[in-house]
């Protein structure tokens, strides 16, 4: 059975572009132009992946994806966006997305964050995080065998709890990862002692990354974080 990609996107050309390259790699493609006709949509199409645009006529994207989310908790949304201020990606991801390109994006990188959100939502074991040798952040380099974060002027030993913490934020960078889930999973309750000792982590690995401008931990009250690696 194919894929199911919900596509809202209300510029002609690219929209016939995004569907066919996406037909052509053996997804089925609903292409909508108009937020406000996508909810009727949903329940007749079923779709496993939503890729949305921001800027759409009668209803924009955050307000879709949050409407999106009421009927379909659990469905992945990527939003394609022209904004690239941070607080505009945190009010997509507030608003419920899952993953973020910023226009203009090659097809290639579409396909790969779509078959990524598949795989997260699949099944899957998530008692454990598999990270690979060495991890590119920005102009940092992260060794999680060697505890060891590589900067361009040195290198930063971490604590078993820096690298812990670096590891869940880097494995889901881009994404929000709740605040609750880090202190069980790291320190195994989430009371108000081990809460206090969880920000001053936080505002450790932002002294660690501040020779990069182009990456950030965003604190989303509420929610948790997101380690945004532009």
């Amino acid at each position: 059975m194919k894929t199911r990609i919900l596509y809202i996107e209300d510029e002609p050309s690219l929209g016939k572009i995004v569907k066919e390259t996406l037909q052509n790699q053996g997804f089925d493609v609903d292409w909508r132009t108009d937020g406000a006709h996508v909810l009727g949509v949903l329940s007749r199409f079923q779709p496993d992946v939503c890729v949305v645009d921001i800027m759409l006529p009668n209803i924009d994207g955050y307000t879709l994806c949050r409407e999106i989310r009421k009927q379909h908790p659990s469905l992945p949304v990527i939003f394609l966006t022209a904004k690239t201020e941070t607080r505009d990606l945190v009010k997509g991801f507030e608003a419920g997305g899952n993953d973020y390109i910023r226009k203009p994006f090659s097809m290639e990188e579409l396909i790969v964050r779509i078959h990524n959100q598949l795989r997260i939502s699949g099944p899957q074991t998530k008692d454990e995080i598999a990270l690979p040798d060495e991890i590119i952040l920005g102009k940092y380099i992260l060794y999680p065998d060697r505890y060891e974060l590589h900067t361009l002027k040195k290198i930063i030993k971490l604590s078993q709890r820096d690298m812990e913490l670096l590891g869940m934020l880097a494995f889901k960078r881009n994404k929000i990862v709740d605040r609750k889930d880090i202190l069980l999973k790291i320190w195994g309750d989430d009371s108000f002692f081990n809460s206090r000792t969880l920000d001053v982590y936080i505002r450790k690995l932002r002294n660690y990354f501040n020779e990069d401008p182009a990456i950030e931990i965003v604190t989303l009250k509420g929610k948790g974080y997101l380690f945004l690696v532009k």
